[in-house]
C-alpha cells in the first residue's frame, strides 16, 4: 500500500498509520480528546482507516476495538462514525460481545449512540447476520430487540433483523397484539406488515384479517455490492487459513434478506404452515441435539420440494423417511419437466434444477428416481458438456438396474463428440457408478446375490472394456492410462471382498489392454497395473477355494487361460528373461506375431553389438536390469548397498546388473551379491520407492518368492 500519511494533519508519521492496528490507536487517542481541543484534524485518519477496512476487512480483536469507538460516547463526530460503520468489514466471524455491544447502544438515552447511527448498527447487524459466531445470539436479545419497534427512526432495519431471527418460540400473542396496534397508530407501516406475515407463517390460526394483506416492505438486502465486497474479502482470508467455518446444516437457511443466486431461486424456503401451537416444526431445530431430541415429533415442511436445497431437510427426511414425502418431491419435479416438454418452461430450467439436484445427490447418496426415469427427456435437450461434471456425478448415484449396451445408450449419445475428452469423461462417471454400486452391493443386508447386481456389474465391466480398448488408441497418453487404472482397480477393489465375489462373476480386462498398459511409458502405470493383475489372482484364488460358496461359472472358466497368459507373459519379462516366450504353459508372448519379434530381435541385438552391451538381447531387454523404467531403480539399490559397504569393498558395478557380472564383480573385490538376493533386493527397493505393484505380482505369482515372503 503506497504511503498515506503525507498530509501532515494528524502529527503520526511514516509507516504506523498504514497499519489498522496504528490507525486505530490514533482515532482511539482522539476521541478522549474534545474536536475543539486538538492539535489535529481526525478527518484524514478516518479516511485511511475507512480504505484500509474496504481492502482487508478487520480481524475479530481489531472489529472489538471498532466497535467500542462506535458504541462508546466520546468526541468523535457522527459523519467519521457513520464512515467507520460503512467500512466495517469482518474477515473473520463476529464474536458475541460484538453483536451484543451494538444492541446494548441501541435506545434511547444520553449515554446511546444517535438514532441515525442506530439505523447503521442495526443495517450492518442485518449484512453480516450470516457470519455471526452463534447465531442464536440475537436470539437471546429478542425481547430487547422488539421493545424498540416504537422508534420510528430504527423501525424500518428493526423490522428485517427481527424478521431474519424470529423463531416460533419468539411469536407471542402479546407480540401480536403490540405489532397490530403499532400498526394502526402508523396507518399500516410496511414494515410492521412485512414483520407480522413472518409471524403468521408461525400461526396463521391465530393471525386473521386483512392487515396482512396490505402493503408490505420488502426484505432485501440493503446493499448488494458491500455484500460483495465483504464476500471477497471473507474469501481471500479463507484461502489463506482455514478457519472450518462451513456450515453445519443443521438449521433452516432463513436468510431471507440475501436473494438467492441462480437455480436456487426456484426452490422455496422451508415453512411449515398451519402448525398448531403444541406443534414442533423444522424452524425450531438449530442443533443436532434438537433435530435428535424432536425428531418424531417433527411436522413435515408445507413445501417438500425445498428438501432439494436444505440440508436440514435433507438430514430429516433421511433420518425420517416418509413414502407420501418422496411422492410430492416427485410430483413437482414431474410438473418442471412436463412444463419443459410443453414448451411453457425454457430447457435450461432442467440444468438449474441439476444445479440444486446435484449437491442434494452428494448429500443424501442417492438419486430421485424421477429424476433416473425422466433421464431421456433431460438427456435430449442436455448439449453435453454444459456443466458435464455435474450431470455425470449426480448420475452416478442411480441405482442398480439391469445394465445391457442400450441402459445408458441416450447419456453416451449425448457426451460422445467424437473426441477423447468426452470418452474420458465417460469413463470417469463409469468409475463411479462401479464404485457406488459396489457399496450398494456391499451394504445389502441378504447374502443372496440383489437383483439386479449379480448381472449388472458384470455387463458394465465388459461394456468399460470396449470404452478402455477405444480410449488406448484415440488417446494414448499416461494420464489416460492412469483414468484407466481407477476403473480396474475400483473392480479389483470389488473383487477383494468375499461377500461379493460370491454373488458376482469376475469379469478380467481385454489382453490387448493389459499389454498396452505393460508397455508404458510410465512405471506408475506398469506398477498399478501389476497391482491390478496381483489383486484379480488373489480373486481368482479365493473363488476356487473353500472361502467362497460357488462354483466356477462357464463365463469364468473360459477367462482363466487368457488371465494365467498375462501372469506368464508378465513375469517372462519382468523377472525370467524370457520375453515373448511362447514355450512356456499359458505363455501368449504378449500376443506380439513372430515376424514383428524375429525384426524386434535383430535391432535389440545390433544396438546391443554397438554399446558392447553383451548380456542384452530382446527377451531380457524388459528385466529389471535393463527396463528403461526399471533400470534406475535396479542400479539404485546396487549403490544403496555399495555405499553401505564402501569400507569392504574395492570396486562398483557398472551396471547394468546380470547374473555373469555379479560374479565378476565379486572377483574383482566388489560386492557380493547373488543373483537371487539382487532382485529381491530390487523389489524391495521398488516397495520402498512408492512403487508396490510389481513386487506384489511377483510375490504372488513366482513361487520361490512366495516363499520367500512367507
Amino acid at each position: 500500500m503506497s504511503s498515506l500519511g503525507g498530509d501532515g494533519h494528524d502529527g503520526v508519521e511514516g509507516d504506523e498509520v498504514d497499519t489498522l492496528d496504528g490507525l486505530i490507536e490514533n482515532i482511539e487517542t482522539a476521541a478522549k480528546v474534545p474536536a475543539k481541543r486538538r492539535k489535529t484534524g481526525i478527518k484524514s485518519t478516518v479516511e485511511r482507516l475507512s480504505s484500509v477496512l474496504y481492502a482487508q476487512g478487520a480481524l475479530p480483536d481489531e472489529l472489538a476495538r471498532l466497535v467500542d469507538l462506535l458504541t462508546i460516547r466520546a468526541h468523535l463526530d457522527q459523519v467519521s462514525l457513520a464512515s467507520i460503520v460503512r467500512n466495517l468489514y469482518p474477515s473473520a466471524k463476529v464474536a458475541d460481545d460484538v453483536v451484543l455491544r451494538l444492541v446494548g447502544a441501541l435506545g434511547h438515552g444520553q449515554l446511546k449512540a444517535s438514532l441515525p447511527l442506530q439505523a447503521l448498527f442495526l443495517r450492518w447487524l442485518i449484512m453480516v447476520y450470516h457470519l455471526l459466531e452463534n447465531p442464536t445470539i440475537l436470539s437471546q436479545a429478542y425481547g430487547v430487540l422488539f421493545n424498540l419497534i416504537d422508534t420510528a427512526a430504527i423501525r424500518p432495519q428493526l423490522c428485517h433483523l427481527l424478521a431474519l431471527i424470529t423463531r416460533r418460540k419468539h411469536v407471542r400473542p402479546f407480540r401480536i397484539q403490540a405489532i397490530l396496534g403499532l400498526s394502526r397508530q402508523t396507518g399500516s407501516d410496511p414494515n410492521l406488515t412485512a414483520l407480522l406475515r413472518v409471524f403468521k407463517n408461525y400461526y396463521p390460526e391465530i393471525i386473521v384479517g386483512d392487515i396482512t394483506k396490505g402493503r408490505a416492505a420488502s426484505f432485501k438486502h440493503p446493499d448488494p455490492s458491500w455484500r460483495e465486497k465483504l464476500d471477497e474479502i471473507q474469501r481471500k482470508r479463507s484461502e489463506r487459513y482455514d478457519d472450518g467455518a462451513a456450515r453445519n446444516g443443521f438449521a433452516i437457511n432463513h436468510d431471507i434478506g440475501r436473494p438467492l443466486i441462480g437455480a436456487k431461486t426456484l426452490f422455496p424456503a422451508v415453512h411449515t404452515f398451519h402448525a398448531q401451537e403444541t406443534s414442533v416444526t423444522l424452524e425450531e431445530i438449530d442443533s443436532a441435539e434438537s433435530l435428535a431430541g424432536k425428531l418424531e415429533k417433527i411436522e413435515l415442511p408445507s413445501q417438500l420440494v425445498a428438501v432439494l436445497a436444505d440440508p436440514l431437510l435433507q438430514k430429516f427426511m433421511l433420518l425420517r423417511p416418509d413414502a407420501e414425502a418422496s411422492s410430492r418431491i416427485s410430483n413437482w419435479l414431474t410438473a418442471c419437466l412436463a412444463d419443459v416438454a410443453s414448451g411453457d418452461a425454457e430447457t435450461g430450467l432442467l440444468l438449474d434444477i441439476l444445479d440444486v439436484v446435484h449437491p442434494y445427490a452428494l448429500a443424501t447418496k442417492t438419486l430421485p428416481p424421477l429424476l433416473l426415469t425422466s433421464m431421456g427427456q433431460f438427456l435430449s435437450v442436455w448439449d453435453g458438456s454444459i456443466k458435464r461434471d455435474a450431470v455425470l456425478e449426480t448420475l452416478s448415484f442411480a441405482p442398480l438396474i439391469e445394465f445391457d449396451g442400450n441402459t445408458l445408450e441416450p447419456l453416451e449419445h449425448s457426451i460422445l463428440d467424437n473426441t477423447a475428452a468426452s470418452q474420458v469423461a465417460l469413463l470417469k462417471f463409469y468409475t463411479l457408478l462401479l464404485r457406488r454400486w459396489t457399496a450398494t452391493t456391499l451394504a445389502a443386508e441378504t447374502t443372496a446375490a440383489p437383483t439386479p447386481a449379480a448381472t449388472a456389474i458384470p455387463k458394465l465391466i465388459e461394456h468399460v472394456n470396449n470404452l478402455a480398448l477405444t480410449l488406448t488408441q484415440t488417446s494414448p497418453t499416461v494420464g489416460t492410462h492412469l483414468d484407466l487404472l481407477d476403473f480396474y482397480e475400483a473392480a479389483a477393489a470389488l473383487y477383494s471382498k468375499p461377500k461379493l465375489l460370491q454373488l458376482i462373476d469376475i469379469t478380467i480386462p481385454p489382453p490387448l489392454l493389459v499389454y498396452t498398459l505393460h508397455f508404458s511409458q510410465s512405471l506408475v502405470v506398469v506398477s498399478r497395473l501389476s497391482g491390478v493383475l496381483a489383486a484379480y489372482k488373489l480373486a481368482w484364488e479365493a473363488v476356487m477355494s473353500p472361502a467362497v460358496a460357488r462354483q466356477l461359472t462357464r463365463r469364468e472358466r473360459d477367462q482363466i487361460d487368457t488371465f494365467n497368459g498375462f501372469l506368464m507373459d508378465l513375469c517372462n519379462c519382468l523377472w525370467r528373461g524370457r520375453a515373448f516366450s511362447t514355450t512356456d504353459l499359458n505363455a501368449q508372448g504378449c500376443h506380439i506375431p513372430p515376424p514383428v519379434q524375429a525384426t524386434l530381435a535383430a535391432y535389440v541385438a545390433a544396438a546391443a553389438a554397438q554399446a558392447g552391451a553383451s548380456g542384452l538381447s530382446l527377451t531380457t531387454a524388459f528385466g529389471l536390469s535393463y527396463s528403461p523404467l526399471l533400470c534406475l531403480q535396479s542400479i539404485a539399490h546396487v549403490r544403496k548397498l555399495e555405499d553401505e559397504e564402501m569400507a569392504m569393498i574395492l570396486t562398483r558395478h557398472g551396471g547394468p546388473v546380470t547374473q555373469a557380472s555379479l560374479g565378476q564383480l565379486a572377483n574383482r573385490g566388489g560386492l557380493k551379491l547373488s543373483w537371487q538376493e539382487y532382485r529381491a533386493g530390487v523389489l524391495r527397493h521398488l516397495e520402498a520407492q512408492g512403487f508396490p505393484g510389481i513386487p506384489e505380482l511377483m510375490y504372488n505369482t513366482m513361487k520361490n518368492l512366495m516363499k520367500t515372503r512367507r
